[in-house]
């Protein structure tokens, strides 16, 4: 699921994102990403919507924060 932010300025953008990304990342198997948009400045990406992340977004990718959640028990 992918989470945009309309904030005033860009770190503001940014660190929302960031925020959102290490919240989920706590709660799920896959990594979570920061994605760099011309029009919507960032926002996180779950790696988990897609089967192998596109192209078109793995090349924005500006941060990831890897998955917490294990299954080894």
């Amino acid at each position: 699921m992918a989470t945009q932010f309309q904030s005033t300025s860009t770190s503001d953008r940014y660190f929302a994102a960031l925020a959102v990304a290490e919240h989920r990342a706590l709660h799920s198997f896959f990594d979570q990403h920061i994605v760099e948009d011309r029009e919507l400045g960032y926002f996180a990406l779950d790696e988990g919507d897609y089967n192998a992340l596109p192209e078109h977004l793995a090349a924005r990718v500006v941060h990831t924060v890897h998955g917490a959640m294990s299954d080894e028990f």
